[in-house]
């Protein structure tokens, strides 16, 4: 899977299904368009090529999620949000043959996506979830506490999907090869597809386990504390190794987990890059007679100096104060905009004030008026003003 982000598409809409298919008709239109997308059948570029792969993946994730009574139904409650921590395979990080051979029952095309069988036992497959950061556990690095289901060996039957003192035999149908080929056109053309009796296993349970009804895997809840480095972006990855799915027939090495990283919104901060954005209000006088202001920062409050003169609008850099560079370590700024407020009630004295101070004011040598009537004096001398209709 590709994350869990909001801007995700709708997986009905992926598949082309409505929300009351069933489960019939999901496993169709996935196989419909899931083939269209195989590399051996896409024609043109480069560009077309990874176009057909981003769609492919996107396709078998609405499958993965749609195709399980119990992904489908908190999809169907919560959206994309209801997935979080529920072990969804990392689509993004897996290769055409590995998502074929995941589905090869469905899409009839062998282990290897229609390339013949793999070699030796097959690397368990990544799985992906989410975490959400303040911007304080970014500022800091945090370790944080993961629960997701994934799917394991059996503890009864270890993975072989027998029941205890039995095994497996051969595929009498494929004779334990995995895929059979088929003859079409008066034996012009062969194809090679998995085999319909062992779905490409090559071989077969006789007596399946009653705990894994013979698939050899169960579902099992994980708690891992994973170490966010300092500095990590939205949309970036920590990857904790071997804790994903285990390999085929739990010989191979277990695959991994990718923990996307989502933010958190703050109260006060915007996050652009390694800086931060801060607007904070000062009074007429302020902005005018210069000040001292306290700011807040990630790292406790600051000073910040407001000079005389100070406009609104006008951005102050206070050095180190931002977010560490995931690489480097080294802090970007806390970017400080002020915003002059206008008061809206004031005191009897305070207008009395005002109003004296504005007969005294000579807007004519002001930096801001005076570029601005200069314009309007110009433009009127200029241009002829339009009709009202």
């Amino acid at each position: 899977m590709t994350g869990m982000a909001t801007d995700k598409r709708d997986y009905y809409d992926v598949l082309g299904v409505g929300k009351t298919a069933s489960a019939d008709d999901i496993r169709k239109a996935y196989r419909a368009r899931a083939l269209q997308c195989h590399p051996d059948r896409v024609q043109g570029d480069i560009e077309a090529k990874k176009k057909a792969e981003a769609e492919f993946k996107e396709l078998s994730e609405a499958y993965e999620v749609l195709s399980d009574g119990g992904k489908r139904q908190r999809y169907d409650r919560f959206g994309h949000e209801g997935l979080r921590g529920v072990g969804m395979h990392d689509f993004s990080h897996m290769g055409f043959d590995d998502i074929f051979s995941m589905f090869a029952d469905i899409l009839g095309m062998g282990g290897q996506g229609g390339r013949g069988r793999s070699r030796g036992p097959r690397r368990g497959y990544d799985l992906e979830t989410s975490i959400t950061l303040t911007l304080e556990e970014v500022a800091s690095g945090a370790p944080k506490t993961l629960e997701f289901q994934r799917q394991d060996l059996c503890d009864k039957c270890n993975g072989s999907g027998a029941a205890p003192g039995t095994g497996r035999r051969a595929c009498p149908t494929c004779g334990g090869y995995g895929q059979v080929a088929r003859s079409s056109f008066g034996g012009m053309f062969q194809a090679v597809t998995a085999c319909p009796r062992c779905h490409g296993a090559g071989s077969m349970v006789e007596t399946p386990c009653p705990d894994c009804k013979g698939s050899g895997r169960q579902a099992v809840n994980r708690k891992v504390e994973v170490k966010v480095p300092a500095g990590i972006h939205e949309g970036q990855a920590v990857r904790v190794r071997g804790e994903g799915e285990p390999g085929e027939g739990g010989e191979a090495s277990r695959g991994d987990l990718h923990c996307y990283v989502r933010l958190a919104p703050h109260p006060l901060f915007e996050r652009h890059g390694n800086d931060l954005y801060l607007r904070a209000p000062i009074s007429f006088a302020q902005a005018a007679l210069g000040a001292e202001l306290e700011i807040p920062t990630l790292y406790g409050p600051d000073t910040l100096k407001i000079p005389a003169g100070t406009q609104t609008g006008h951005v102050f850099k206070v050095a180190k104060k931002g977010l560490p560079d995931l690489q480097s370590g080294r802090k970007g700024g806390l970017m400080v905009q002020v915003v002059v407020e206008t008061p809206t009630k004031m005191t009897g004295k305070q207008e009395q004030l005002l109003r004296e101070y504005a007969k005294t004011e000579d807007r004519s040598v002001m930096p801001e008026s005076r570029g601005f009537f200069e314009k309007i004096k110009e433009y009127f001398s200029s241009s002829k003003p339009a009709k009202e209709e």
